[in-house]
């Protein structure tokens, strides 16, 4: 993309009421069959209206055809059982419900292509897709299968990691071939199990994104504005510092973008500046509140990344995925985060006039 600061979600974005139960995770539809597809195009239609209405320049989604940023991509998978559920503690911090694996896992089909068919025969703009990275996919799930064969939980948890990140390379492919121009693989794994991202995690995501000739990005950050999430927040002290024992693994990685949580959070802005030469998907928008930021707050957001980040790798984002805000507070976010970059903009280029 040539435009100076281009602006982005890092994920979902609320979903109409008529399709289901607004500012809600796992929502469940308000309909099904045929009238739950086109409601899905529908909303598809609004979400994009609302993105270049607020002045986005990387368009995605809003994840209107998913009631989940992980289980829906899993749901279109074989060898895993919603019927058979258990009770796993999430990201080491909260307790859920989940579906079993119960044999190999596979791919019969494609799960998201014909939805991002669908919104490129829309827009001519750049569109980003995001996938939930294998080892979110792993944190999401009771493993009855791998398991089995092998009594090590952790080589257990590598071994389906491999198998999904086979699986996310084929859809990822379809998804580029289908006119996406960004490929993001959701890992806020990544914030907990430092050990297993050195070990094998990156490697895992690098399986992923093989043979992408497309811009692929990686999302970590510490969570949707939900309870489990805030609290554990509330626990990690003066400075987060999460990132600073994964980005070494990523700066020597083939990712293009690192999407990062940044306004409002406890995360120092130099950490960056181990992803030097990386483009930057600055999170200057926190999902985990109501309060719509002013302009002026995304620009001193911003300001503090050009410290540690090129100008032309800086992509303004928000923090996360908005699924559980209104889409009026959703809304002016977002043109806050669009009018914060123009600012930025008419101050860089009348840096270069001079």
């Amino acid at each position: 993309m040539t435009k100076l600061l281009p602006t982005s979600t890092a994920g979902s974005l609320p979903k109409p009421s008529w399709l289901a139960e607004p500012e809600k995770l796992w929502s469940p539809w308000k309909m099904d069959g045929d009238a739950l597809a086109q409601a899905k195009q529908d909303a598809l239609r609004v979400t994009l209206g609302e993105q270049r209405g607020a002045g986005i320049d990387i368009v995605s989604d809003g994840e209107q055809t998913r009631q989940h940023f992980v289980t829906t991509f899993i749901e279109g998978l074989e060898g895993v059982d919603f019927e058979k559920r258990e009770t796993v503690r999430i990201r080491d911090r909260y307790d859920a419900s989940v579906p079993t694996v119960v044999s190999a896992v596979s791919r019969p089909r494609s799960v998201f292509v014909e939805d991002a068919k669908f919104l490129r025969s829309l827009t001519g703009a750049p569109i980003k897709w995001a996938l939930p990275g294998p080892m979110t996919m792993i944190d999401t799930l009771y493993d009855a299968h791998y398991r089995s064969r092998d009594d090590a939980h952790y080589r257990s948890r590598e071994k389906l990691a491999w198998e999904f990140a086979t699986l996310l390379n084929e859809e990822a492919k379809e998804l580029e071939a289908a006119g996406v121009d960004i490929v993001q693989f959701d890992e806020p794994a990544f914030n907990v199990f430092f050990d297993e991202v050195n070990d094998w995690g990156m490697a895992a995501l690098e399986r992923a994104m093989e043979g992408l000739k497309c811009q692929k990005a990686v999302h970590i950050c510490y969570g949707y504005g939900i309870k489990a999430n805030t609290d554990w927040k509330a626990t990690l002290g003066s400075e987060w510092r999460q990132y600073e024992m994964i980005f070494p693994a990523i700066q020597k990685s083939s990712v293009d973008l690192v999407s990062l949580e940044c306004h409002n959070s406890h995360v120092p802005m130099e950490l960056i500046e181990m992803l030097r030469g990386k483009k930057i998907m600055v999170g200057a928008i926190d999902v985990a509140s109501n309060t719509i930021e002013t302009p002026e707050e995304v620009v001193a957001t911003l300001r503090k990344a050009l410290q540690f980040v090129e100008a032309d790798k800086l992509y303004p984002c928000t923090n996360c995925g908005m699924t559980p805000l209104s889409r009026q507070v959703a809304r002016g976010k977002l043109e806050a985060l669009s009018a914060g970059a123009e600012i930025i903009r008419r101050e860089l280029g009348a840096s270069a006039a001079a």
